[in-house]
């Protein structure tokens, strides 16, 4: 055990969920870990590689965040687990005192390396790094989760991808299946941090149903829904999530991974989801669009190459308000690396307010209400930021 994680022990914070307020579905809630509390809904910035691209740590606190997610697969490649754990753990070596989230590496391993051999010990898979060959089971993956120091682990799952055969859907279900149960016993009893297990089953209502109920047996101290955003329309999405949620239990976080845009978020709250993770909003940034309570803005048209309005003249982020669409376009079409950043932190707060916002009105039992009258300011667009 590294340094960090000793401090963290010391606290003797248990890992506990509570759900502070609901209105309809949507639920308020807080996530008490050892490094701190969690408010949810949550939207968590994406640290692929011990960073979140294009900010500075510091910024992705100040702008509300509680929690960030890394990735598995990406640091075991470099700098690697046994590196990181040598330098102090995951949150030193990033310089983010707080809960950190990390993927099982499960959806790389699948979607970015060649996988050469799959069965019912794990996967041996190629770096796309360069080619060498590295093995992934459901005990290494929660070892390199542990070397990281993550507060909230995933298992190892099979992702698969949209459409497929209702046979392969269920082979990598009851394989995901079988695999949380051995990353349960490798994870053993940790009473500051979590094990989350994975419910999968593609496009098919009852294959998500069995798996979530199944994983619910396995008393887990909480559950994400994965397997969606990858391919499928928004309706299947949220199908799912109607059969989904209802199976998981209430007690419990909830966590939607890789979702997704704002339309996402807010759809998937409203069924009752606590947690989310996305690249989007920094993908978004570094290509030139950004995020709004008025909609999506694409600052490479040539419409804002005269516009000196800045994206959200009310906005509490610098980024939104001062600095004008003008100058955002200029940079975006010079390939300037300071309109990513900035881009980049104008979408993460808007995520982070948006969130913010959410939970204001679950408090306050009117998340329907929020909802349609977001919805109608983003269907508005640039019409309401004339006023």
């Amino acid at each position: 055990m590294n340094q960090d994680d000793q401090n963290a022990e010391s606290c003797e914070v248990e890992f506990s969920f509570k759900v502070l307020a609901r209105s309809g579905n949507a639920r308020r809630g807080l996530i008490s870990t050892a490094r701190g509390e969690i408010r949810t809904p949550a939207f968590m910035p994406v640290g692929t590689a011990a960073t979140v691209k294009a900010m500075y740590m510091d910024q992705i606190r100040d702008l509300g965040a509680d929690i960030i997610l890394g990735n598995t697969y990406h640091l075991m490649l470099r700098p690697g687990a046994e590196r990181v754990a040598r330098l102090g753990g995951l949150h030193l070596f990033a310089q983010w005192k707080f809960p950190i989230l990390t993927d099982s590496g499960g959806f790389q391993v699948m979607s970015l390396a060649a996988l050469r051999d799959l069965d019912e010990k794990g996967v041996t898979f190629k770096s796309h790094i360069d080619g060498s060959k590295h093995y992934l089971s459901p005990e290494r993956s929660i070892e390199i989760q542990g070397l990281l120091g993550a507060d909230i682990q995933m298992q190892l799952d099979e992702c698969i991808a949209l459409p497929a055969e209702y046979s392969e859907i269920e082979r990598a279900m009851e394989l995901s299946l079988r695999w949380a149960e051995r990353c349960k016993v490798a994870f053993g009893n940790q009473k500051s941090k979590a094990l989350f297990g994975i419910v999968q089953g593609g496009d098919q209502p009852e294959l998500r149903i069995r798996s979530a109920q199944r994983l619910a047996e396995m008393e887990l101290k909480g559950y994400a829904v994965g397997g969606l955003a990858v391919g499928e329309p928004q309706e299947v999405m949220l199908a799912m999530l109607d059969e989904t949620c209802p199976a998981m239990p209430d007690e419990k976080p909830r966590y939607l991974m890789g979702v997704g845009t704002p339309d996402d978020l807010l759809e998937s709250v409203g069924r009752g989801i606590d947690m989310f993770d996305c690249v989007m909003p920094s993908r978004a940034g570094r290509h030139g669009l950004a995020y709004t309570r008025y909609g999506k803005v694409n600052l490479k048209n040539a419409r804002h190459a005269e516009d000196n309005r800045p994206l959200n003249i009310e906005s509490d982020c610098s980024a939104t308000r001062d600095y004008s669409r003008a100058y955002l376009h200029h940079l975006v079409k010079c390939n300037e690396a300071l309109g990513g950043m900035l881009l980049t932190w104008n979408n993460l707060a808007y995520y982070q307010t948006l969130m913010a916002e959410i939970r204001q009105s679950i408090s306050e039992n009117r998340f329907e209400e929020f909802r349609l009258l977001t919805k109608e300011a983003w269907s508005r667009g640039d019409i309401a930021a004339l006023a």
